[in-house]
């Protein structure tokens, strides 16, 4: 699936919009509900990444362009290390394009799938490293609504990293959030109450919620419900009211303690909060700083001698695929090619204004740039403050007196 083979480095000028072209494709490593993701090469700065592409005109026709977009702006603000960063965000005619953070480990799913028992305390770890991500979503009014192990993804170390924000909610006091989203067995009680009866909404809990289900799943294998994704809101509401959970008995009580207040039916009652987690018995001994630094080795370290993922999706890209991803420059030169002959032919009415509409409002980011300016301003802003002070000092050592003051960074 390689394209772009050269030995010699291209250069890039810093100021150029990262595109296509600046990257080489390396393989095919995943699909989701709207996107396929392939590992690439960066080719001026050899770093590898994973680039998320998402067909235009499939997105428009299924009506997923909101969630795109508003993935883009979610994730334009993260920065954790225990969630999947964007690096760049970029478009060409077919495509949008999301490159984010490269992890190797593969999913959580992945490895439930290849009969991995998780010991308790590697699960203990994963909960820890969790819960410093939810905080620092929460802190700034993100509810994911999707926590789950298919995206939970582990590094080369094994910790874990949160991704998937295409169903993220912005919230603040005032605005809860309000619609059915997420996967029916991780969702909690009470994002099935305001579809039923009209409630008010839901806000942070029900990330926590859904890391307590995927705790207790990592651990044994299974859910604790008997929920589906054919499901009914009211089945699954009764199945909350009604069933009792099975807690293994080879798990430690104060395990037990916490998966019950994480799993408690009442939001208001139950675990949500980093403050609550600290402040569990099971979690005492727990050196939160060492763990935001990553300085705990994992009980689980993925193989390092395998990709971690399933084969076929490079399979299904090479062979099944009817726009694939290697040839897409070829494509586009021939898509354009036939454009001058025939400029009708990318009229196509309706479907045609949606993509022009993609095309104008996509967001287009590059995080080394957004770093490059807000090192520059800082530096700026640092450089106006020590004049400034010098001013001061030297007004005070000529006994004159300053009314004019800079305003703080």
């Amino acid at each position: 699936m390689g394209a772009n083979h050269s030995h010699k480095t291209p250069v890039f000028d810093e100021n150029e919009d990262v595109n296509f072209d600046h990257f080489q494709i390396l393989r095919a490593i995943g699909k989701g509900s709207f996107g396929k993701v392939c590992i690439v090469q960066k080719q001026d700065s050899k770093k590898m990444y994973a680039m998320k592409y998402m067909n235009k005109q499939q997105c428009v026709e299924r009506n997923e362009v909101r969630n795109v977009f508003k993935e883009l702006q979610v994730m334009q603000g993260l920065d954790h290390p225990f969630l999947v960063n964007l690096w760049y965000s970029f478009q060409d005619e077919e495509d949008m394009f999301m490159v984010v953070d490269l992890l190797l480990g593969g999913d959580l799913r992945y490895h439930l799938q290849q009969n991995v028992h998780f010991k308790e305390e590697t699960v203990k770890h994963y909960i820890c490293e969790l819960a410093l991500a939810l905080d620092y979503l929460q802190s700034r009014y993100i509810i994911h609504r999707d926590i789950k192990p298919d995206n939970i993804l582990l590094d080369d170390h094994g910790h874990v990293h949160i991704t998937d924000f295409n169903i993220a909610a912005l919230v603040n006091e005032e605005k809860q959030a309000t619609s059915i989203a997420g996967t029916k067995p991780y969702m909690a009680p009470e994002i099935f109450h305001p579809f039923v009866n009209g409630r008010t909404g839901y806000l942070f809990a029900v990330d926590w919620w859904s890391l307590g289900i995927t705790a207790y799943e990592l651990l044994k294998g299974q859910r604790p419900y008997e929920i589906r994704s054919s499901t009914s809101v009211n089945e699954a509401l009764h199945i909350f009211n009604s069933a009792s959970i099975n807690y293994s008995p080879g798990w430690s009580s104060g395990l037990v303690s916490l998966l019950q207040k994480l799993l408690t039916v009442s939001s208001t009652q139950r675990l949500s909060s980093l403050a609550d987690m600290q402040g569990s018995p099971y979690l005492a001994d727990i050196n939160w700083d060492a763990v935001l630094e990553k300085k705990l080795t994992a009980g689980f370290i993925p193989n390092k001698g395998q990709l971690n993922c399933d084969p076929t999706f490079e399979l299904e890209e090479m062979i099944l695929e009817s726009k694939p991803l290697h040839k897409k420059k070829k494509r586009l030169a021939k898509k354009l090619k036939e454009h001058r002959k025939d400029n009708s032919s990318l009229k196509n009415g309706h479907l045609q204004k949606h993509l022009d509409t993609v095309q104008k409002e996509f967001i287009i980011f590059n995080r080394e740039r957004h770093k490059r300016n807000t090192d520059q301003a800082q530096q700026k802003c640092t450089a106006n403050m020590e004049e400034h002070r010098k001013e001061e000092d030297d007004g005070k050592n000529n006994n004159v007196i300053k009314t004019n003051y800079t305003q703080p960074c």
